[in-house]
C-alpha cells in the first residue's frame, strides 16, 4: 500500500478539514483524493499498489496514473463544477484489475469547493459478474438442449403409443428419468453424471427392494451432460421393461450391466451392455414374438444412439435380452 501524501507535502494545512476525512478512510478502506478547484493535490493516500506515490515529487493525475487515466478524470472532473455534483469512471489494468473512480463536489467554508476522489477495487466484484454471465449463458444453452430432448421423446412417444393413457405414462416416466438425471449433472456442477451412479439412480426406484437384481461393474466413466441424460433414457426403458414384462422378479436372475473402454477401428470408445436373463417358458416362439412386440423401443434403438454419436443393438430372444450401446468415448469425457 503506498504512503500518504499529506496535507503539508502538497503545500496546505487544514486540521480541520483533514479530521473530517480521515473517519470516512477507515470506513471505507478505500483510496482518497482531494483536490482544490483549480485540481491542485490537497490529499491523497492508500492508493492501488498499481499506482504508486513514492517517487512523485508534486502529485497530479497524469503523474500518478499516465496520460490515458489522467485525460478520462479531466473529462469527468471538468463536468463536476458545482456543490453536489459527482461522477464516476471504471479504469481496467491489465485484463483482471478493475478500478471505479467516484469524484464529487464538495464546499468547504472560506475555501470554496474542493473534488473529492474515492478509488474502490472492483475487480473481484467484476471477476464474479462475469462468472455469473457465463453460467447464465450456459443454463440457457443446456435449457434449451433439455427442452428439445423433451420435444424429442414426446414426439417419438406420440408416435408409438396407441391411446392417451399410454402416451402420458410413458411420457411421465421418461420425464422422471431426464430429471433423476439432470439432479446427478447439478449436483456435479455441470460436469456430468458417473456410469455407476447413473444405473443405481434409474433402477432403484423399481427395485426397492431387490437392489441387488442389477449388477454393475467395469469403468465407472463420467459421463457428459448429453450422455448422461440419455443413457439415463436407455437404463429407464430396460428396467421399466424388466420389471412389467420380464421374469426378473421371478427367477431373481440378476441383470449385469457393464461399461467399458475400448478400442474400435483405432478410435477410443465406450461400451455399455444390457444383459438380461429372461425365464423360459414351454411356448418360447410365442414368447419371444410377445416380447419383441412390446419391447421394441425407438428411444434405445434411434434415440439414444444418435444423441451420442453411437450405434446400438437391440436383441430379444425368448430367454434374454440385451442391449448394447457404442460411441466414441470424447461423447463420455468432459
Amino acid at each position: 500500500m503506498s504512503h500518504p501524501l499529506t496535507w503539508q507535502q502538497a503545500g496546505q494545512s487544514d486540521d480541520k478539514l483533514r479530521e473530517f476525512f480521515m473517519p470516512a478512510l477507515v470506513d471505507l478502506g478505500a483510496s482518497i483524493i482531494i483536490q482544490d478547484a483549480r485540481l491542485n493535490y490537497l490529499f491523497v493516500t492508500n492508493l492501488p499498489e498499481v499506482w504508486a506515490i513514492e517517487h512523485v515529487a508534486t502529485p497530479s493525475d497524469l503523474s500518478l496514473f499516465g496520460e490515458e487515466v489522467a485525460a478520462k478524470l479531466q473529462a469527468l472532473k471538468g463536468a463536476i463544477t458545482e456543490p453536489g455534483n459527482k461522477g464516476h469512471i471504471e479504469i481496467t489494468v491489465g485484463t483482471e484489475q478493475v478500478y471505479e473512480f467516484r469524484v464529487q463536489a464538495v464546499e468547504f467554508s472560506k475555501r470554496g469547493i474542493h473534488l473529492v476522489t474515492t478509488i474502490v477495487d472492483r475487480s473481484e466484484e467484476r471477476h464474479r459478474e462475469r462468472l455469473l454471465r457465463a453460467l447464465l449463458r450456459e443454463v440457457s444453452h443446456r435449457s434449451k438442449n433439455l427442452l428439445a430432448i423433451i420435444q424429442s421423446i414426446a414426439l417419438q412417444t406420440a408416435r408409438y403409443s396407441g391411446s392417451l393413457e399410454l402416451f402420458l405414462h410413458k411420457f411421465r416416466g421418461r420425464l422422471y428419468s431426464l430429471s433423476q438425471s439432470q439432479d446427478l449433472i447439478t449436483d456435479s456442477s455441470w460436469r456430468g453424471a458417473y456410469f455407476f451412479e447413473l444405473v443405481q439412480q434409474q433402477t432403484e426406484k423399481y427395485l426397492p427392494e431387490n437392489k441387488h437384481l442389477v449388477r454393475v461393474q467395469g469403468d465407472n466413466v463420467l459421463l457428459t451432460p448429453n450422455a448422461s441424460l440419455h443413457l439415463g433414457l436407455a437404463l429407464h426403458e430396460l428396467i421399466v421393461n424388466a420389471v412389467s414384462h420380464g421374469s426378473l422378479l421371478r427367477s431373481g436372475r440378476a441383470i449385469d450391466v457393464t461399461c467399458g473402454r475400448m478400442q474400435l477401428n483405432g478410435h477410443d470408445v465406450l461400451e455399455i451392455v444390457w444383459d438380461e436373463t429372461l425365464e423360459t417358458t414351454p411356448n418360447s416362439e410365442e414368447h419371444e414374438e410377445a416380447l419383441k412386440a412390446h419391447f421394441g423401443s425407438t428411444v434405445l434403438e434411434r434415440v439414444v444412439p444418435a444423441a451420442v454419436n453411437g450405434k446400438a443393438q437391440y436383441v430379444i430372444s425368448y430367454d434374454r435380452i440385451s442391449y448394447r450401446l457404442v460411441f466414441p468415448l470424447e461423447g463420455a469425457n468432459d
